[in-house]
C-alpha cells in the first residue's frame, strides 16, 4: 500500500530562518498584531504571540479567543496587517 503524496515544506537556509526568528521576537516583545503565512495552512494566521516556547519549537498566537500553537518551522512569513 502506497502512502499519498504529500508536498515537502521549502527548505530555507539559515539567514532566513534567523531573520524569521528575530521578527517573530520583536513582535513578541513589542506585543505587536502578526499575520502568519503558515506552510500547509490555506488561510494566514492574525493573532498576538503569546509564547515562543523553545523547548517544543513552537509559536503560540492568540486570534481572538483561541490560541494557535504552531510550529516554527513551518513559518513561512511574518508580516503587520495594513489596516
Amino acid at each position: 500500500m502506497a502512502k499519498a503524496k504529500v508536498a515537502k515544506r521549502p527548505t530555507r537556509d539559515e539567514f532566513v530562518l534567523e531573520e524569521l526568528g528575530n521578527q517573530l521576537t520583536e513582535a513578541f516583545q513589542e506585543k505587536s498584531e502578526i499575520v502568519l503565512t503558515v506552510w500547509g495552512w490555506e488561510e494566514t494566521v492574525r493573532g498576538q504571540i503569546v509564547l515562543m516556547d523553545s523547548r517544543t519549537g513552537k509559536v503560540h498566537v492568540m486570534q481572538k479567543e483561541v490560541m494557535l500553537k504552531i510550529p516554527f518551522m513551518d513559518i513561512m512569513n511574518v508580516e503587520y496587517p495594513r489596516d
